[in-house]
């Protein structure tokens, strides 16, 4: 049995046991669940209208009211909305700025709201574009997850649970259709032989299949002590049982150079060693007493990394080219190091050559990407650090410059070696690229992508809808976490505009409810939320852009201090309305997109808005905040438009690029969709959210 709520999140379906010879359900039945599904903005494909037709009432009635409570949620629905003036947006916009201010006073002084009369308000008048909900197949179901798990790249914490929850409820026999022979990446081989492991599904012989390095050890014991398996952050192991130890020893036996490997976390197998004590089984893990010993007693060892930094201090560019064309994924990792050492860099471009097809796809990647602007000259680089906490840093760019002819042969190499490897992969036919995905970027790293309504790559551009209005809200709650009282919880929702050279225009959040120069106007700062609290911005994209705005940076504050992973819940999204004087404040048809706010950070910024383009930039970042500056939008303009710049001027690998290359090698370019039988597009075939898709087979 499949779960339905993973498989209607992820890829917005369902699977129906179709009854052949049940009654079938009544137009009334059918037509009020899909009119009740239509407020949420959601409907049913035909297919799966045919499907749920076969099902008797009281099987149809449970599809219905798990489909509606798991929509609820995906969309924001799930909660109540209060907002401190319950006729916002006009009542604030009405009021006195005396009267907004005695009312702020009041409620910071008895953590009560004021109440008011609230307003008739017309329906909703806007025309929602409702997303189709369609008829899927336990088959495709367990096909994407074992898509998930064969990712080329890192996987967030949200697809770590969706695998862990379906290994958990698979039956043994339907293993073979979710585990791949191969998981290609390194984190994701420790997660799922943790899951494995901790339901009972694991063996010296499965578990061996996946574990090929000291490292894979490692991060399998980070996984069984629930550390992380990044190991972006130390683990602390917990103790293991006696086979749990033989298994770990047994496992890294069976790997090749194991001491080099683990010199390189040499700290943690120290710490990792003393709860496993290879002493005890040296007779039978011979190899791993050997590297201990070296590891415990600081024995001289001589290593590859160690070999190339002495190269790069004394310049030996011919011992470098020999030594990196051992590792050739080292070698594209240090290319820009070694053409800026090597006056003569034909012979590091042919060198390079000569490996590239040994390089990973995801690594051969981003070196295009890279080279492709590296001649250009970029006031600043931006860097994403390896974690859980989506964190980005931006540093003044100070490497000197390479030529532009050097540059364009390494990415006329990375091109003519990544088109020779998709030529072996199946054909494709005639194949459609829409030109919209340039602006979607390529999903390499997934790892601390927060939980939303539909998951974008960091850095991507995303068009907006139509409409005038864009309606930010957040909703948070205290309450009681792991034993733990929250104590009162104070989350801030702020909108900060910018002109096109990112000089700062004017703000809107609890200290600044509304504008004196356009429509922009916030629905009152709430400091506690034991039953739930909410808060939103209303912004006029025409007025903004009228009075010389262009960027809106969007940010959540955790006034209280309390980090988002300690809340009961925490999330923030946004709406378009054309008419935002009608309908509810909080119109689940007209939500755009909602991201759960879960990461160890208080300060969060979901997206940056471009008006002038109508674009939508996803960030998905959380900034460390200065321990003696106040958690507001004022105090925070530094972060706020380093990161502003860092993301609106982001040049990584997009989408086009990938599928184009793709179409090159195993099929024919066709300019129009009609003409296609391979589909790569923002709302047809192969999409940018079909993430699970791209990374197990595009970037293989």
């Amino acid at each position: 049995m499949i779960n339905q709520t993973i498989y209607l999140r992820r890829a917005h379906k369902l699977v129906v046991n179709q009854e052949a010879h049940a009654g079938q359900l009544s137009n009334a039945h059918l037509a009020s669940a899909m009119k009740n599904i239509e407020h949420l903005g959601f409907t049913f494909s035909p297919l799966l209208m045919q499907a749920v037709r076969t099902l008797p009432v009281d099987q149809f009635e449970a599809l219905y009211r798990q489909l509606v409570a798991d929509l609820k949620v995906m969309v924001g629905a799930h909660v109540a909305y209060k907002p401190m003036y319950p006729n916002f947006p006009m009542q604030v916009m009405e009021e006195e700025d005396a009267e907004l201010y005695l009312n702020a006073l009041y409620h910071y002084c008895t953590l009560e709201l004021l109440q008011y009369e609230v307003r008739e308000r017309l329906p909703l008048l806007d025309k929602v574009k409702l997303t189709v909900i369609d008829l899927g197949t336990e088959a495709a179901f367990y096909t994407m997850i074992r898509q998930l798990i064969q990712a080329n790249g890192s996987i967030s914490e949200t697809d770590k649970e969706d695998i862990d929850t379906v290994i958990a409820q698979a039956n043994p026999d339907r293993l073979a259709e979710i585990l791949p022979a191969e998981i290609p990446f390194k984190e994701n081989v420790a997660f799922v032989a943790g899951s494995l492991y901790k339901h009972d599904k694991a063996n010296v012989e499965l578990l061996g299949r996946y574990i090929k390095t000291a490292t894979d050890v490692l991060r399998l014991a980070a996984a069984w002590s629930e550390g992380d398996v990044s190991l972006a952050e130390p683990t602390r192991f917990r103790k293991f049982k006696r086979s749990e130890r033989r298994l770990l020893l047994g496992l890294l036996e069976q790997c090749g150079s194991i001491t080099e490997d683990m010199l390189r976390y040499k700290e943690r197998w120290v710490r990792l060693g003393e709860i496993l004590h290879p002493s005890e089984y040296k007779a039978r893990y011979t190899r791993c007493k050997e590297a201990f010993d070296i590891l415990r007693n600081d024995k001289p060892f001589a290593t590859f990394n160690g070999s190339v930094e002495v190269a790069f201090h004394y310049n030996l560019i011919w011992n470098l080219i020999e030594l990196l064309m051992k590792r050739p994924g080292e070698f594209a990792r240090r290319l820009d190091q070694l053409l800026r050492k090597n006056e003569q860099t034909e012979y590091v471009i042919l060198a390079f050559g000569e490996v590239a097809n040994q390089v990973a796809t995801t690594v051969l990647l981003q070196v295009k990407s890279y080279f492709a602007h590296r001649h250009e000259q970029q006031e600043q680089r931006t860097f994403f650090p390896k974690g859980n906490v989506a964190r980005a840093y931006a540093i003044p760019n100070t490497l000197p410059p390479i030529e532009a002819s050097v540059c364009h042969a390494i990415v006329n190499l990375c091109d003519q070696v990544l088109e020779e490897r998709f030529s072996a992969m199946a054909p494709l036919g005639k194949t459609y690229v829409d030109p919209k995905l340039k602006t979607y970027l390529v999903p390499f790293s997934q790892r601390s992508a927060s939980k939303s309504l539909r998951t974008i790559v960091r850095g991507s551009r995303v068009p907006m809808p139509e409409g005038d209005t864009i309606r930010f809200f957040n909703w948070w709650k205290e309450g009681i976490v792991q034993g733990k009282p929250t104590g009162r919880v104070d989350i801030d929702l702020s909108s900060v505009m910018y002109d096109h050279n990112w000089e700062y225009v004017e703000h809107i959040s609890y200290t600044n409810l509304r504008s004196s120069k356009y429509q922009a106007v916030h629905s009152g700062d709430i400091v506690t939320a034991p039953h739930g609290a909410c808060e939103f911005i209303d912004l006029h994209i025409p007025s903004i852009v009228e009075y010389g705005g262009r960027y809106v940076v969007t940010a959540l504050y955790s006034y209280t201090d309390q980090p988002y992973c300690d809340l009961p819940a925490c999330f923030v999204g946004w709406m378009m309305r054309k008419k935002p004087g009608s309908g509810e404040i909080f119109e689940p048809a007209t939500v755009v997109d909602k991201i759960d706010v879960t990461a160890n950070t208080q300060i969060a910024i979901p997206v940056i808005l471009d008006l002038v383009k109508r674009t939508v930039i996803w960030t998905d970042l959380s900034l460390t905040r200065h321990p003696f500056h106040y958690n507001n939008v004022e105090n925070n303009q530094k972060g706020m438009v380093l990161m502003g710049k860092a993301m609106s001027t982001l040049q990584k690998p997009d989408l086009h690029d990938l599928f184009t290359l793709h179409a090159k090698a195993r099929g024919q370019l066709v300019a129009s969709a009609d003409e296609a039988d391979t589909i790569f597009s923002v709302d047809q075939g192969v999409t940018p959210f079909d993430l699970e898709e791209i990374m197990a087979e595009y970037l293989a």
